[in-house]
């Protein structure tokens, strides 16, 4: 299948962005870059959600467990790393996904940003959106979404998240930004007896709900950005595809 666009999938976290780009991948023949600043890092896979490679499905995915969590990753490498990656599936004949919820990083590739300082641009750097990106959100509800964050944290709360928490304790001692805006915070106060297991998971529901709140901020002051219901995103990615093809 050919489609000369790549396929921007964003939204706020838990909002199923990762599943459906799957779905849409497998039948388009695409191949996925993870616009995610958490799941850059290596030994971070529970905490993060990233889709395990099971959930996969044989679908390419590039830019997970990319960096170690002590290790400095800016913006400027990723989009870098994007571009190297969009060209290398190019060349391969298949379509190149872009799928996260960092704004940034997003913002970065789909409008070029240039850094020769490695500062970190505002909106107001923005210039028109590069015409080669189909850009799609996914909206939800804000009862829907909260939601979906609540019912996500009963997922992770498991023993491999305790595992993956006490390893990166042992090898990274909280001396890290990427150990402490993250789950582990809520997962090893649970282990250390600082509060029970449900104080853990409303702690992290409420921390995932604010980062939500941000990342639609961030992501509603951009215009070009096509939203939809999760339900309707796959049939919206296909039509765009097959009207292009009929052209």
């Amino acid at each position: 299948m050919k489609f000369d666009k790549t396929i921007v999938i964003l939204g706020p976290t838990a909002s199923g962005k990762t599943g459906v780009s799957i779905e849409i991948a497998k039948k388009i023949g695409g191949e996925i870059i993870s616009a995610d600043s958490r799941a850059i890092y290596q030994g971070m896979e529970i905490g993060t959600a990233a889709p395990s490679i099971e959930e996969q499905a044989g679908v390419p995915h590039y830019g997970i467990g990319i960096v170690h969590p002590d290790q400095r990753f800016t913006v400027a490498d990723w989009k870098q790393f994007a571009e190297t990656k969009i060209a290398e599936i190019r060349a391969r004949g298949k379509i190149p996904m872009v799928v996260g919820g960092t704004g940034l990083y997003i913002d970065a590739l789909i409008y070029d940003y240039h850094f020769t300082d490695e500062k970190k641009l505002d909106q107001s750097d923005r210039t028109e959106m590069c015409a080669n990106y189909l850009t799609i959100g996914i909206k939800w509800s804000p009862e829907q979404l909260r939601e979906r964050i609540t019912q996500r944290a009963d997922k992770l709360f498991v023993q491999d998240l305790y595992t993956e928490t006490e390893k990166l304790v042992e090898q990274y001692n909280w001396n890290t930004q990427a150990m402490k805006s993250n789950i582990y915070q809520f997962a090893w106060g649970y282990l250390q007896g600082e509060y029970n297991l449900e104080e853990a998971k409303k702690l992290f529901v409420l921390d995932d709900w604010h980062l939500a709140k941000r990342q639609l901020t961030w992501f509603k002051r951009n215009k070009n950005i096509k939203w939809l219901p999760l339900a309707e995103v796959e049939s919206y990615v296909l039509k765009c595809i097959q009207d292009e093809q009929g052209r």
